[in-house]
């Protein structure tokens, strides 16, 4: 009997299995005039475009702002937003900052006690050394 592979065509599961970028847009912000926003000017000349032919799916926007210094804003699908001030950074910085917003997933840092996260308790409870098999010899 040879081998056959399978006819059939992949079914939607309403997005399970696929992968979504939580960052939907980035906003650069920068002066002309200050020099805190002088890296910025050289991210934007130098980086920036190689960063959005690399990232299609996110929608990028560049303003000035004067007389404030130079930001990087993320802007999430859940509606939150993150903003790192890089003022006085170099653009391999600012890349750097960029590539964080841009991995981020817009939540609130949270600190964790347990490392996993369960509706349900431990089925075998809490571990001891007192509630062990002794063992005689």
């Amino acid at each position: 009997m040879p081998i056959q592979g399978i006819r059939s065509v992949t079914k939607g599961r309403n997005g399970v299995g696929a992968f979504i970028l939580q960052c939907k847009r980035l906003d650069f912000h920068y002066c002309d005039w200050a020099g805190s926003s002088r890296g910025m000017l050289s991210f934007l000349q130098h980086y920036l475009p190689s960063f959005a032919k690399a990232n299609p799916q996110i929608e990028i926007r560049v303003s000035p702002r004067p007389n404030k210094h130079p930001v990087v804003k993320g802007h999430y699908v859940n509606g939150r937003e993150k903003v790192i001030c890089v003022r006085k950074l170099e653009k391999e910085q600012i890349l750097q900052k960029a590539n964080l917003l841009k991995e981020a997933s817009g939540e609130k840092l949270k600190r964790t006690k347990k490392p996993v996260t369960s509706l349900n308790e431990s089925v075998r409870g809490i571990w001891s050394p007192y509630h062990g098999d002794i063992k005689t010899v």
